[in-house]
């Protein structure tokens, strides 16, 4: 399986810890954002990574390279200015295939696996939904009790940024920007949207104070040195 990061956006939340470096090259607990992502892909054992790319998108590939630092190989997907979530995914289809991949907002922190979520089967998405955090406390879907997820509805969850996805959710869309949200919901009306309530860590990693709050936690954990 193939897993795509998503890591063109302007990082505007981020200011000014973004004005000269793109969001996913942050650090935290000693290491950039995106790396904590790519080491987590690896040890899932996903060798081919498409990241897509658009601010400051030189500064990252130069960071990372092939991927061949972290046991994989990277495919670059250029924007030449962000194209939301569904166009980025939608312009790297060519690079990602035919075939589901998982999907990874690169701005958030999460200890879920891969292969935490079963194979899709005749759904278009599988998403891993979180109990809402502070900053969002009305969620986003609605996750019944056969694991199926709904536009409406409650109790509801808040999307963490994670999902295994088939292509053909974006596949007939014209390559311009757009959100992915909206086809999501067009799914989940047609019953083919399945959910995961993952009660692990997750930070939604997209202002500086929780940033920081991550980077306290987590090397915390790793104890001294």
């Amino acid at each position: 399986m193939k897993a795509m990061i998503l890591a063109a956006g302007l990082g505007k939340r981020m200011r000014p810890l973004t004005d000269h470096c793109p969001k996913p090259l942050l650090p935290v607990a000693g290491k950039p954002l995106i790396v904590h992502h790519l080491e987590r892909l690896a040890a899932a054992g996903i060798r081919d990574v498409v990241i897509n790319v658009s601010y400051r998108a030189e500064q990252i590939v130069e960071a990372l390279g092939d991927g061949r630092d972290f046991g994989m190989t990277i495919a670059w997907s250029r924007e030449e200015t962000p194209l939301e979530t569904g166009g980025g995914v939608r312009r790297a289809l060519p690079l990602l295939g035919e075939a589901p991949f998982w999907l990874v907002n690169g701005d958030v922190w999460c200890d879920i696996a891969p292969d935490a979520l079963p194979p899709l089967g005749d759904d278009l998405a599988n998403l891993v939904l979180v109990d809402n955090p502070d900053h969002h406390p009305n969620g986003d879907f609605y996750l019944d009790t056969a694991g199926r997820v709904h536009p409406t509805g409650a109790p509801r969850l808040t999307y963490g940024g994670l999902a295994l996805l088939d292509p053909a959710l974006v596949a007939e869309q014209a390559d311009d920007a757009f959100a992915l949200a909206p086809l999501l919901r067009a799914a989940m009306e047609r019953g083919r949207v399945a959910g995961h309530h993952h009660r692990g860590a997750w930070v939604d990693v997209g202002t500086p104070a929780r940033l920081e709050s991550l980077d306290r936690t987590l090397r915390a954990a790793s104890g001294p040195g």
